[in-house]
């Protein structure tokens, strides 16, 4: 009997090390091993620190983003929810993990019952009692086959997902900021250009006026002024809109208003950006964090065929409990009242209509799926660095092209002004050389704010924004596994 007791353990503790869960190997990257190369892209370099690792104090030298995206990071509805789905994913792991474990509980109980004299043995009525006093397990099923194993691991899976998910919340929160702070800082510097250009047109046209009222000019001259004027109103009108709603779109970023003690800001075209190195396409594997979510949530999937799997072999649980019985209370726990229950139960899948083997090609199906994703993230952050690479060489050659169109355009203007002030030129000529200097004013600051988000978008698409200063990385611990 003892034998057999011992082989039955050793058999227990054999199979109980078994796994259904198929070996995971990660997917091939679906992505050249080098950033694009030619005529739009600047030759990569390498660096001591990498984007994702260069804290965004570092990255962005404006006080007064780096206040409101402190700001941001404390108040932000997004970011907290994001800190809370990580709770809830590590609250869910620790209730899966407890199905490893017996669940012990201690019972106490007690009954007393009238038995009428027809029901009796005795012929008499009379007052049963009974009390009874146990400690056991209920209902723990022996993980044979892997299964509460496959979902643990699934569920672990899953909450170390919900830690990526946070982390590209946070880097898409700091990026959302920038561009919303530039964005600002745009419409200002357009509103003043567009204020001083109407003021500008406003002049012209009171002179122009007034050359009409003298025979100098025609009344074709005073209409084509009139239009300029009024075509500088919807603009200024428009800009004083998009400003309230530049506000609106940062307070709602921010989780509440802009401060009050905002810092000084530095102009549209001073140094905003330190520039980040793009590394190798291999560094964004590791280091975005979208990606990292992407192949928790496949190893998860991966981990729920081990589930399935198990699901088509029997399952056992065991029931068992041991005590004191008595119909007195004071006698519970004297000697002799002791009592005992072990039931062990088996569950063995006969007939199903073949939902086991349905459920076992849905979960392969859905590890297929989550392959995808994983693919598709990663082509989606490379064409995001890769773009961001061809922008970075191109607006520097764009903006300097828009800066010598602007030079031309005042030269241009001056010119037409001069000349149309001795009556070489018609006032056509000169109202034309005014469109075209505010026309390429606007694009050149419209320009600039395209640069910024163009190098913001990268520093995000290369995983930066997680760190607030350079050099946490290597002082940051690896996320880990929770503990019950």
């Amino acid at each position: 009997m003892t034998k057999s007791l011992l082989s039955l353990a050793v058999t227990a503790f054999i199979l109980g090390g078994c796994s259904l869960i198929p070996d995971y190997q990660t997917p091939e990257s679906p992505v050249a091993a080098q950033w694009p190369q030619g005529p739009a892209y600047s030759p990569t370099q390498s660096a001591d620190v990498a984007a994702a690792e260069q804290g965004w104090r570092q990255f962005f030298h404006d006080p007064a983003l780096q206040q409101l995206i402190q700001t941001s990071l404390v108040n932000n509805r997004d970011l907290r929810v994001a800190a809370l789905n990580i709770d809830a994913y590590r609250a869910q792991y620790r209730i899966q993990r407890a199905d490893l474990f017996p669940a012990v509980s201690a019972t106490g109980s007690g009954s007393r019952q009238r038995v009428p004299a027809n029901m009796s043995q005795t012929g008499e009525s009379g007052i049963t009692s009974q009390y009874s006093a146990t400690l056991g397990v209920s209902a723990y099923e022996l993980d044979l086959f892997g299964r509460v194993r496959s979902l643990t691991e699934q569920a672990l899976e899953t909450y170390l997902s919900s830690e990526q998910a946070r982390r590209s919340t946070q880097i898409a929160l700091v990026a959302s900021v920038a561009n919303a702070y530039y964005t600002w800082q745009a419409d200002q510097a357009l509103f003043k250009l567009t204020e001083e250009t109407l003021k500008t047109y406003e002049e012209s046209y009171n002179l122009t006026r007034r050359s009409n009222e003298v025979g100098v000019a025609s009344a074709l001259d005073v209409s084509q002024s009139r239009t300029a004027v009024e075509g500088a109103r919807v603009k200024y009108s428009q800009y004083q809109r998009l400003l309230a709603q530049d506000v609106n779109s940062l307070t709602v970023l921010l989780g509440t208003g802009i401060p009050a003690d905002l810092a000084k800001p530095l102009e549209l075209n001073a140094d905003q950006l330190a520039e980040v190195p793009a590394g190798l396409p291999s560094d964004i594997l590791q280091r975005r964090p979208d990606i990292q979510e992407a192949e928790h949530l496949l190893k998860a999937a991966n981990a729920n065929i081990g589930a399935a799997r198990a699901a088509f072999f029997p399952s056992i649980s065991l029931t068992a409990n041991a005590g004191s019985l008595s119909p007195d209370m004071g006698h519970l726990f004297a000697g002799g009242q002791g009592t005992w229950l072990f039931q062990p139960q088996i569950n063995l899948p006969i007939f199903n209509a073949g939902s086991l083997k349905a459920s076992l090609d849905y979960s392969k199906i859905q590890k297929d799926i989550n392959v995808a994703k994983y693919e598709k993230t990663i082509q989606t952050a490379f064409q995001e660095v890769s773009d961001g690479l061809a922008a970075r060489k191109t607006f520097e050659e764009q903006l300097q092209a828009q800066r010598d169109l602007v030079q031309a355009n005042k030269d241009y203007y001056r010119l037409a002004e001069r000349r149309y002030r001795i009556g070489i030129d018609s006032n056509l000529t000169f109202l034309d050389a005014q469109r075209n200097l505010y026309s390429s004013q606007q694009s050149l600051i419209t320009d600039r704010l395209s640069q910024l988000t163009s190098e913001v978008n990268l520093y995000k698409a290369l995983g930066g924004g997680w760190y607030e200063q350079t050099g946490q990385a290597n002082q940051q611990a690896s996320v880990d596994t929770p503990k019950s």
